[in-house]
């Protein structure tokens, strides 16, 4: 028996690169055992088995999964460590902190239970009338330094010269942050002046800062009618991908029917979160909350069974 017999049905329903790859570990198994029918199905099954990249291997749903504050009481004025505690309680890593102010006392809220401030949510404006961002930002990103928070950054307003003060913005922020060894990731948002992955990416690019990251929150996505798009910009987005957001959907509607907990809605969130970890994503994973109307406790549980759920079925 040689390698090319041997090769043939494991290659029937490979393509490209990874049957290259099975060839060469089946001419290597080949090689060392001289040609044994036994040996070399032994032998040669562990070296091809290794040599399917991973894309081709079944993928584990292993990513931080945290909740935004949106859904742990924050509209409700739960006081923050209630909040912390309703988040440990549920089962999450963690939760997506909104705004600058606060910020120690959130941190100690999760971090004395064992949990993480993934990101703050805060805003950069393009309006020439109005701040560039929040005049509290500045030390907020410094009372984070090392907390490992990402700053998730929207970038809002109409301007005449709107790309070019957003990258002034943007850029100064992404400075101050790395100045506390801090992430900036922008946020694409529906209306907003960055509302599409393609703008983030654009945004990303023209700003040049090695802290600048990008990140991909379904419920826009879907808002801005770009599902049919979505392997592309999976594609454009990896390299640079550093947050995701995902929630039960509808493909379409307003926002009662684009958030949802999930267990509900039409759109294919386990199809998405496969292609997702096929592509080689390993970040964190936040849960969009806005007005999920219902017990707060309740939609958190009702979430977090849905993704243990797809967690069984990846």
């Amino acid at each position: 028996m040689n390698y090319k017999h041997f090769t043939r049905a494991c290659q029937s329903s490979l393509q490209g690169e990874c049957q290259c790859r099975i060839t060469a570990a089946a001419r290597y198994a080949t090689t060392l055992v001289g040609g044994d029918r036994m040996t070399i199905r032994g032998l040669g099954l562990a070296l091809i088995l290794a040599a399917i990249p991973p894309v081709a291997r079944a993928q584990k749903l292993s990513n931080p999964f945290f909740a935004f504050d949106n859904g742990t009481g924050r509209d409700q004025k739960l006081p923050l460590e209630e909040q912390a505690e309703l988040v440990k309680r549920t089962g999450y890593a963690g939760l997506g902190y909104t705004g600058a102010l606060r910020v120690p006392e959130m941190l100690q809220a999760l971090e004395s239970r064992g949990l993480k401030m993934f990101s703050i949510y805060v805003a950069a404006r393009v309006d020439g009338d109005k701040p560039s961002y929040d005049a509290a930002l500045p030390e907020a990103i410094r009372q984070l330094k090392g907390h490992g928070t990402v700053i998730w950054l929207t970038v809002q307003g109409t301007s005449p010269d709107g790309e070019q003060r957003a990258v002034r913005i943007v850029r100064e922020v992404a400075d101050m942050a790395a100045q506390s060894g801090l992430r900036v990731v922008l946020y694409p948002h529906m209306g907003f002046y960055v509302d599409r992955i393609e703008a983030a990416l654009r945004i990303r690019k023209l700003v040049d800062r090695p802290n600048l990251g990008i990140s991909f929150n379904l419920t826009h996505f879907l808002a801005v009618k770009d599902e049919p798009n979505l392997d592309q910009r999976l594609r454009e987005a990896m390299p640079y991908l550093e947050l995701v957001s995902i929630n039960g959907a509808e493909h379409e509607g307003g926002w009662d029917r684009l958030i949802q907990p999930l267990d509900r809605g039409a759109f294919d969130v386990l199809g998405f979160l496969k292609k997702l970890t096929a592509a080689g994503y390993k970040g964190p994973i936040g849960l969009q909350c806005y007005q999920v109307p219902g017990d707060t406790e309740e939609n958190l549980r009702r979430s977090m069974a849905g993704w243990r759920k797809f967690q069984e079925r990846m």
